[in-house]
């Protein structure tokens, strides 16, 4: 080979040399590229991951106590409700013996004539021992009885009514006395009357053995069961028994 020949092939390889230096360079930087996208891309990742990750725990949690705020709601709405129901079932309802003993006070246990052939008694249970008579004539009531602990009388225009403890009328025509004074009664009976005020007598009622009862008026007339006789003294001092 002449000198001019070994030249050019010197030549060649160093471009060859070259060129596969700049190719390697270029392998080099693609790669130190490649590697530092591939590290900053990883942090990133990482980072959205852990965003998305928060976000959509955030959304979870918000979304839960949501829930429970929903619950609790209507957990507490059904409670009102229901203690609501349960006030007006309560309000509603009443025992069963004021029911019973209104419907025992509306109407009477019996209705019976009067001595005077006009008048009636309406009689009403209101408790134990506790009756009240309506004293009824062509449909209006002339006067109430009523027994409070004690037996009731009434003279109503010289018909004498007893109301006693069990409930039971009677009634009679006439045979009074005006007091004061001292009677003989129906039943061996008899009557020491006094006044003691205005619309105000009393009646000592004396047997065998002394005084029995005591009738006293307080403008309004009263009445007695003296062992089967009925005995009446008005608030005007009248006295009427009979057997």
């Amino acid at each position: 080979m002449n000198s001019s020949t070994t030249v050019r092939t010197a030549r060649r390889r160093t471009l060859r040399v070259a060129a596969a230096a700049l190719t390697a360079a270029a392998a080099l930087t693609l790669t130190a590229c490649s590697g530092s996208d591939a590290a900053g891309a990883k942090p990133a990742n990482h980072s959205d991951t852990a965003k998305a990750s928060v976000e959509s725990s955030g959304a979870g949690s918000s979304a839960g106590v949501q829930g429970s705020d929903a619950q609790a709601s209507a957990g507490a709405k059904a409670d009102a409700k229901t203690k609501a129901d349960v006030k007006t079932g309560a309000a509603g309802k009443q025992p069963g013996g004021a029911h019973a003993a209104a419907a025992k006070a509306a109407s009477p246990v019996r209705t019976q004539r009067l001595a005077d052939g006009i008048s009636k008694a309406e009689i009403y249970q209101l408790g134990d021992q506790h009756y009240r008579a309506k004293i009824v004539a062509r449909g209006s009531v002339l006067a109430t009885m009523e027994t409070k602990g004690h037996d009731d009388g009434l003279d109503a225009n010289d018909m004498f009514v007893t109301l006693t403890l069990d409930g039971q009328v009677h009634s009679w025509m006439g045979g009074g006395h005006q007091g004061p004074g001292t009677f003989k009664l129906a039943g061996g009976w008899t009557a020491k009357v006094t006044k003691v005020g205005e619309l105000r007598y009393r009646a000592q009622i004396i047997g065998h053995d002394g005084v029995a009862a005591t009738l006293e008026t307080n403008q309004h007339d009263v009445g007695l069961d003296a062992n089967g006789i009925n005995i009446v003294l008005s608030s005007g001092g009248v006295i009427s028994a009979h057997e």
